[in-house]
């Protein structure tokens, strides 16, 4: 490619470090690659051209005759170019190399099914709405997911039972010419020169989609955004590898009287001004059903009482359980007696003081 702006193929700039030099060459090569791109001409000639980009530029020596000159040949004089034999100058970028770099692009010389690297399953979410009462305890749910899982066929491998055909990437021969004239065994079928013809149910991907149904166990204490997590009920891993999981991720409705706040419920419970002012036991609801609290005399209204260990189940802690705080709030009779109103004269008559008076108010 004479005149060819190798920096352009490679998209960095002219004063660009070893190391984006690699990171673009790896970035390009899993691109272009023949094998990510069968029978694709334009690939092909896309993957020549960045594979000698890189031949050049990750040299320095043919770096800085390429700089100079404009392009780089066998042509330059020999002063100006590489030793014969020299090879490629891998010292500035690091001790991985072009080796290291084609490992990673083609794998070893295996078959295509074992040469795909198994890589694990994606993981599913999956939204779930429940009750407050079933958030504190515990519920199980049957949902239905829509996922990818081992295809029936092939049991996963990606190939059809029996049966070969000619390797798409040699042509037969067994052998491939690499970037720089090499020959040696086809990457893809390990110089077998065929590969297992591929599963007409999954098309060689090894898995196929289905719906199913599954049973999941809400934990007690789980509150909106909470993810339970449901090992292996994931996306199947291409060609045998392991599965993701399912992830529910809870919302809570609410609740009549309850509201939450980390593991602590709170509610306010309406008394009277006699339960308030001569004190009384009354019930208050929780998550486990009624309870009694005592209301000591003389209780103001807005004042808070704990409940302890009656709060939500901790998903942290094991077990153990915030509390619950219940706020009176005192409330007057809507119709009022003459019988009551006497009583209530006779109140204001002995107790004169006004509750502003540290207010400096009347």
């Amino acid at each position: 490619m004479a005149n060819t702006d190798y920096y352009k193929v490679l998209g960095v700039p002219r004063g660009a470090k070893p190391d984006e030099i690699k990171k673009a060459y790896r970035r390009l090569a899993r691109k272009h690659h023949p094998d990510v791109n069968p029978g694709s001409k334009d690939a092909e000639e896309k993957f020549k051209q960045i594979s000698e980009a890189f031949d050049v530029l990750s040299d320095p020596k043919k770096r800085e005759v390429y700089d100079q000159y404009g392009y780089y040949s066998d042509q330059i004089p020999a002063g100006a170019r590489s030793a014969p034999g020299g090879g490629f100058d891998f010292s500035e970028f690091g001790a991985t190399g072009f080796k290291d770099i084609f490992s990673e692009l083609f794998g070893s010389s295996r078959s295509q099914s074992s040469r795909v690297r198994r890589s694990e399953g994606a993981d599913i979410e999956y939204g779930i709405t429940i009750t407050f009462n079933e958030a504190m305890a515990g519920v199980t749910k049957r949902i239905e997911i829509d996922r990818s899982d081992v295809c029936p066929s092939c049991k996963g491998t990606g190939e059809a039972g029996s049966g070969t055909v000619s390797c798409p990437n040699c042509g037969g021969s067994g052998q491939q010419t690499g970037i720089f004239g090499a020959s040696g065994k086809c990457a893809q079928c390990g110089g077998s020169g065929t590969v297992g013809r591929r599963c007409p149910t999954c098309n060689g991907r090894g898995i196929s989609a289905i719906r199913e149904g599954i049973r999941v166990k809400i934990p007690a204490g789980v509150d909106t955004g909470s993810r339970v997590r449901v090992p292996n009920k994931g996306h199947a891993g291409p060609l045998g590898g392991p599965p993701g999981d399912l992830y529910i991720i809870t919302n809570v409705e609410d609740h009549q009287y309850f509201k939450r706040q980390g593991d602590n419920i709170y509610c306010t419970i309406p008394i009277t001004v006699p339960e308030a002012a001569l004190g009384a036991r009354i019930e208050v609801p929780t998550i486990d059903g009624k309870a009694l609290l005592r209301i000591p005399p003389g209780t103001q209204s807005g004042q808070k009482f704990r409940l302890r260990d009656r709060g939500a189940p901790s998903l942290r802690a094991g077990g153990a359980r915030g509390d619950q705080f219940v706020e009176v709030k005192i409330t007057l009779p809507k119709v009022i007696g003459e019988e009551t109103k006497e009583l209530l004269q006779k109140y204001a008559y002995h107790n004169p003081e006004s509750p502003r008076k540290e207010m400096g108010l009347e």
